[in-house]
């Protein structure tokens, strides 16, 4: 039986590092705090870098590829007993799905890319999903987006689908119709959902109900439960010593939900149920 204040057996695949700007530490401080946690699967996935280097205020610069590619492999080298995943985080951008696909997980071999809506397209400009997802059209278009980043086929999982809960104080039909967009794409591209624990350790939010995450957001994932799709819950790590932070509580959340949770890397696209 695992002890409850143990965190054996549990695994991330959502973790950053110094490069992005607002997180602290190197690939090798994630993966020692994970492995002497009890850990023995990490997944590392700092923002991605675009070869235009927009967005460059929360990641790493192009230049830096190399260098972060080399700090996973020295990882890898050093904690042989560790399975370390190589991916990154990413905002899906058309225009350069041939880098997505054929660069970082063909050339560089990458063993995932995870796809997130930190930024939203409208009307011409990228806004801000943290701030910005208030209005109808701002939630229809981060639903689009979501949804075209999952019909890439590119990612193995969405990151924090519910960010929404950053902008809004209170449920609404808006926020439902935005979610039901979500949960259609995720189910029709078997596409799982991250919980992520990164939101619990953030400063609440004080909303109608009382005081709540700012993500996960209950509502959305009550919601997730009508819908055949999977999760997969991460820390979201930006300091070694939160790397499995929080993935109790994710848990528990998808248990009171009675979500399918995956503890695996999912393969995009596959049905990753196990038989």
């Amino acid at each position: 039986m695992k002890n409850e204040n143990n965190i054996i057996n549990d695994a991330s695949f959502h973790t950053h590092t110094f490069r992005c700007k607002h997180a602290t530490g190197e690939v090798i401080d994630y993966a020692r705090n994970a492995f002497e946690a009890g850990s023995r699967t990490l997944g590392i996935s700092d923002h991605v870098p675009l070869p235009d280097d927009r967005w460059p205020e929360a990641r790493m610069a192009f230049s830096e590829l190399d260098d972060y590619t080399d700090a996973i492999e020295f990882a890898q080298k050093a904690l042989p007993d560790l399975k370390i995943f190589k991916g990154m985080e990413c905002e899906y951008a058309p225009e350069y799905h041939s880098y997505f696909k054929d660069e970082l997980l063909g050339e560089r071999a990458y063993d995932y890319l995870i796809g997130a809506g930190h930024y939203t397209p409208l009307a011409g400009t990228w806004i801000n999903s943290f701030e910005n997802l208030k209005t109808a059209s701002a939630l229809k278009a981060y639903s689009t987006y979501l949804a075209q980043t999952m019909e890439s086929g590119l990612f193995a999982f969405i990151a924090h689908p519910d960010l929404f809960g950053c902008s809004n104080t209170h449920w609404n039909a808006d926020l439902a119709a935005c979610s039901r967009d979500i949960f259609q794409a995720a189910e029709a591209t078997k596409t799982p959902l991250e919980i992520n624990g990164y939101g619990f350790r953030k400063p609440p939010i004080q909303s109608t109900e009382g005081l709540r995450p700012r993500y996960p957001w209950r509502p959305f994932w009550e919601m997730a439960a009508n819908y055949d799709i999977q999760v997969i819950c991460n820390a979201d790590a930006h300091r070694p010593k939160d790397v499995l932070a929080n993935i109790k509580d994710a848990k528990c959340l998808a248990n009171a939900f009675k979500l399918e949770i995956i503890d695996h890397l999912p393969t995009p696209g596959s049905d990753t149920k196990k038989t």
